[in-house]
């Protein structure tokens, strides 16, 4: 089963959650990213995330085994939404089971950190005023949550 994966639509968490537990885990720890109503002091209406859904999940499983051997955690897995998402929707989700909460907390840093810098995904904002535009990923700044 794939660790990684694209979601054309709306996903629950807990199947995620779920297949992470392990008897050697004393640790998990998730990020969920939200679509925001705002953008650099911009009012944000919705957006829209578009990726090259076969080399976007290959590149997320790469980033997912390389988070395995780097933090020795047990399991790791995420999904990243495509697609229309209104303010609120849940856009990308991580999670990462360790023997230790800091192999945890680092690997779920660590993988949304690549997720968003090496995977072709690339979000459309559609602002208040009426105007819309793309945003490169790496414009993005670590406080940016989707």
């Amino acid at each position: 089963m794939s660790r990684f994966r694209i979601a054309d639509q709306p996903f629950d968490i807990a199947p995620l959650r779920a297949r992470l537990l392990h008897e050697r885990a004393g640790a998990f720890a998730a990020f969920e990213g939200w679509v925001r109503d705002h953008n650099e002091g911009r009012p944000v209406h919705g957006l829209r995330y578009e990726a090259y859904v076969e080399l976007a999940e290959a590149e997320g499983e790469r980033i997912l085994g390389e988070a395995l051997e780097k933090f020795g955690i047990l399991d790791a897995c995420a999904v990243h939404r495509v697609g229309d998402l209104a303010i609120g929707d849940l856009a990308v989700w991580v999670g990462a089971s360790a023997a230790h909460r800091d192999a945890a907390f680092d690997a779920c840093r660590w993988i949304i950190d690549e997720v968003k810098a090496r995977v072709p995904i690339w979000k459309h904002e559609r602002y208040a005023d009426g105007h819309a535009g793309w945003l490169h990923p790496r414009q993005t700044t670590p406080s940016d949550a989707g």
